[in-house]
């Protein structure tokens, strides 16, 4: 379909950028978690909780914007989203409040199984997280049921299909390298050595989820890929993709860690990107009976509150962005533990 630039479509891509926003800050603190329990030391477990502490609270304002964002621009979707996931919503919450709170918790007691406990609990929570974030955007691409009044008449187990879990274990794939990835710019010595070595492995696993999921699409969700064949040019987003996940190794080879990590970030916005595409204009598709998809036309608000909401969101974006940078310029450089540490 053909991009029509009017506001619907300017909420269509201001959603999808806080979301993208948040899957890509986000994305790698949940890898963190995943990877937490690799290392074995409380002082190196100490040094990667310590690495997002100053950050993971703030990355998950993102969510809440965009899910404010969502409800004000496309409150049919914001229901039936909230609705038809209502469980597995419930079960992410569980899981990101779970991780905070082992966050908060593990360092009270000083007792070996009481941190360990806590570990695994971020640990465990993170995966469940990044798995069940993975399992949405997979039944969003496949479809689910809705009736004609676009109210979701399906059922949690129905979200459990191979497809989605496919998509959900490639998420967990894609944020654990963004996480090793965040983890060898954080680190230094020993710890930044060993980390260093995970890096290539989260690589091809990420590369190997990535190219199955990728023929699944192209076989199982066909309709995903229709918006690329009628515009080719769009084709360099995937290329794009291909060229920043490449060039991951090549910058960490070099030592260049920094740029290893924005290779990534460009990777994750590129996929998020593909994903938009294959979408638009439907927000959520149904199926078997796609003429009850939700759309950004069927879906969304009036005219006048998408433009009212447009100037607050040009007010209010500044703020967010202003915000997110300068906590990452505050806690910028190696993780130390010391006397000053946070």
């Amino acid at each position: 379909m053909e991009f029509t630039f009017d506001l619907n479509s300017i909420w269509f891509i201001l959603v999808g950028t806080l979301f993208a926003g948040y899957a890509i800050l986000d994305g790698f603190d949940l890898g963190v978690g995943a990877l937490h329990l690799f290392v074995k030391s409380d002082h190196d477990r100490r040094i990667l909780l310590n690495s997002i502490g100053p950050v993971w609270d703030g990355n998950e304002v993102w969510l809440v914007t965009g899910g404010g964002a969502l409800f004000a621009a496309f409150p049919e979707v914001y229901a039936t989203s909230f609705s038809g996931f209502y469980l597995a919503m419930m079960l992410l919450l569980v899981g990101l409040i779970f991780r905070a709170v082992a966050i908060d918790f593990r360092s009270k007691r000083e007792n070996r199984t009481w941190r360990k406990f806590w570990d695994a609990s971020f640990s465990g929570a993170s995966v469940l997280a990044s798995l069940l974030i993975g399992v949405a955007l997979g039944n969003i691409a496949w479809g689910i049921p809705l009736d004609e009044a676009g109210e979701s008449i399906g059922s949690f187990v129905g979200l459990l299909h191979p497809y989605a879990i496919l998509v959900g274990i490639t998420t967990v794939s894609l944020f654990v390298m963004h996480g090793a990835i965040y983890l060898v710019m954080k680190t230094e010595g020993e710890l930044h050595d060993r980390i260093r070595g995970w890096i290539n492995r989260t690589i091809v696993v990420f590369i190997v989820c990535y190219v199955m999921t990728t023929m699944a699409t192209l076989i199982f969700v066909p309709h995903m890929s229709e918006n690329l064949k009628s515009s080719p040019w769009l084709f360099v987003v995937p290329l794009l993709n291909a060229l920043a996940v490449a060039n991951i190794p090549r910058e960490i080879h070099h030592g260049r860690d920094f740029r290893a990590f924005l290779s990534s970030c460009a990777s994750m916005a590129a996929l998020l990107t593909l994903f938009g595409i294959g979408m638009y204009p439907n927000l959520i598709l149904s199926k078997p009976i796609v003429a009850n998809s939700l759309t950004i036309y069927n879906a969304a608000s009036s005219e006048k509150t998408l433009g009212i909401m447009l100037i607050i969101a040009v007010l209010g974006m500044p703020l967010v962005i202003a915000y997110t940078a300068s906590i990452y310029w505050i806690f910028r450089g190696k993780v130390k533990l010391d006397e000053s540490s946070y």
